[in-house]
């Protein structure tokens, strides 16, 4: 991997970033993960209120999602699809070719930026990147297919983000969940059970363990619409 300057790359991003490759054959810039942490540490001193970059990293429920998703084509395939709280945004970089339209969101603006480099990167013309708070959603956005990649990890947005993402299904979309099988979450899935149409599991192994994955495919069954 060639690490480069970010300072060169994006005005202000203060990571340094790495160029990697993914399946099914693209790259996309990353912020260096053995340079995130010093930087933050440095950036804290003069920011004490600088939340953590968690963003920053290419989580095992993203790589879960993206392996799903170039195998569920259907799910995304000639669609308008939204990611929200995307980070890095891979499950969305790895199917951007085949959608009729693709937007990539997270609340932070270093995210939204790196998301910005990387459509730029790949010269997608049919993806926009957005900075989105989901507390304080769009009404008027709407998509085919939402993809989420382990956003239920506080409890105190659970109810907020459940009841979103059911508004989000009332209106007819298709939401792909990949979450880690934890034990705080588990409140928040069992609220979903009767939304889901597709359930499957599978295991991510990296460096330091294996995280087991759950995904979910959720809609609104037509019985609850009438």
């Amino acid at each position: 991997m060639k690490i480069i300057n970010s300072t060169f790359i994006i005005q202000n991003f203060p990571y340094h970033l790495l160029l990697q490759s993914y399946p099914p054959g693209f790259q996309l810039y990353i912020p260096d993960p053995e340079q995130v942490k010093p930087v933050y540490e440095k950036l804290l001193v003069i920011h004490p209120d600088l939340p953590f970059p968690f963003w920053a990293k290419v989580w095992p429920a993203a790589k879960a999602m993206t392996e799903f998703l170039l195998s569920h084509p259907d799910l995304t395939n000639n669609k308008k699809v939204l990611e929200i709280g995307a980070g890095i945004g891979l499950p969305s970089f790895s199917i951007a070719s085949n959608i009729s339209e693709l937007i990539i969101s997270d609340h932070d603006p270093d995210a939204v930026a790196l998301l910005d480099k990387n459509i730029a990167l790949l010269g997608l013309k049919n993806t926009r990147a957005l900075l989105i708070d989901w507390n304080y959603f769009p009404p008027d956005l709407h998509a085919d297919t939402i993809l989420l990649s382990d956003i239920n990890y506080a409890p105190e947005q659970f109810e907020p983000l459940l009841k979103l993402m059911k508004q989000w299904m009332e209106s007819g979309a298709t939401l792909v969940l990949s979450t880690p099988q934890r034990i705080m979450g588990v409140p928040f899935i069992e609220a979903l059970t009767a939304y889901i149409s597709f359930q499957t599991s599978c295991t991510i192994e990296e460096p330091g363990g294996m995280t087991d994955i759950s995904i979910l495919v959720l809609q609104q069954r037509k019985n609850d619409a009438e």
